[in-house]
């Protein structure tokens, strides 16, 4: 289990490929802290750690990780945002985060307001049900809250804390990030479901505040 709250930024040292997936080497702090079978958050993905030295972490990837999410398509050098998983005895921040991703999002607009900055990110259809206005999501396993809602897009503010300690000060248009919806609507959602109610939404490509 994640909060959302990212401890650290790492590299991507090397993708290499394996039978069926790639082997991960990233470069981070959190290396001497980590040891093999560890979990860790990875863009919001939740990898196990299979060799950790020095500096750095080793994670294999599989297909179905590969097919799901953006870490197939990481680029050697990119920004990670990393988190371990919760302690019993911490203090709970963000909301709760189980690395496993819904649905790959694109950015589609970045725009500054002072110090801040608003970001558009475009969804797939199934997720609409799960992503509600003033809640929780996961946006390549940052704990963001939804400030504007549409049918296929929701609006996102982030602080200046959060655009300089995750991956999203690098952030361009067109880049896709790794969604992961509140845990607790998805099985209010469910719960629908089975009880035969149907969900409306606003017009594709309305945003609403």
């Amino acid at each position: 289990m994640f909060t959302g709250l990212v401890e650290g930024i790492g590299e991507l040292v090397e993708r290499k490929p394996t039978s069926g997936g790639f082997r991960l080497r990233i470069g981070t702090a959190l290396a001497p802290e980590l040891a093999p079978g560890d979990s860790l958050a990875v863009n919001g993905v939740c990898l196990t750690v299979i060799l950790a030295e020095r500096d750095e972490i080793h994670a294999d990837v599989g297909p179905e990780t590969i097919r799901v999410t953006t870490i197939g398509t990481l680029k050697r050098g990119c920004a990670l945002n990393l988190e371990r998983p919760l302690r019993a005895d911490q203090r709970f921040g963000g909301h709760f985060v189980q690395g496993h991703v819904d649905a790959i999002g694109h950015i589609e607009e970045l725009r500054q307001d002072t110090e801040f900055h608003w970001l558009t990110v475009s969804f797939p259809p199934n997720l609409a049900p799960l992503i509600v206005h003033k809640g929780s999501i996961a946006v390549d396993g940052i704990s963001l809250t939804v400030a504007g809602l549409g049918a296929d897009r929701f609006d996102i503010m982030v602080v200046p804390y959060t655009m300089a300690h995750t991956n999203l000060g690098r952030i361009t248009i067109r880049d896709r990030v790794n969604l992961e919806c509140d845990m607790v609507g998805k099985y209010v959602v469910r719960a629908a479901e089975l009880a035969g109610l149907t969900l409306g939404g606003v017009r594709p490509g309305e945003v609403t505040h």
